[in-house]
């Protein structure tokens, strides 16, 4: 599945060097609409005001968690419906069930490799499309 390369895209991560390191790997893959967030609420903040495709946001994070980040997106009309990919450091099962329930479309495991986060990112659009698909739940009825 090839991914439109003109997708805006938001990295929140509290750590300078792994938004770099994140950014450059969207730049190596020909993205070209990628902007980076310090922690949740900055993040928030800018999905306020911008348009966004994706958001990836990792888990652990001071102030705004990415799971509390994900859980505000939920509550917004205008939100809700962005992709997000939750990128962590965390292997528990506990975590990622929690991830699973507050609606995340995928999780992706630390350190950022190009190749998982492209698998992670066509899934993440291939389900986009196939929802889109689907009649909506009133129609059956």
């Amino acid at each position: 599945m090839d991914i439109d390369k003109e997708l805006k895209i938001l990295i929140v991560d509290d750590s300078p060097g792994i938004r770099m390191v994140a950014k450059k790997i969207f730049d190596k893959l020909g993205f070209t609409n990628v902007s980076l967030a310090d922690d949740g609420t900055t993040a928030l903040e800018t999905l306020k005001v911008n348009a966004f495709d994706l958001v990836i946001a990792d888990m652990n994070m001071p102030k705004m968690p990415g799971i509390e980040l994900l859980s505000e997106m939920k509550k917004s009309e205008r939100l809700k419906d962005i992709p997000f990919l939750l990128v962590t450091a965390e292997e528990k099962q506990d975590e990622i069930m929690t991830a699973i329930k507050a609606g995340v479309s995928n999780y992706m495991p630390k350190p950022w490799n190009m190749k998982t986060l492209m698998k992670k990112m066509e899934r993440i659009f291939a389900f986009e499309q196939e929802k889109k698909k689907r009649p909506k739940m009133s129609e059956n009825f």
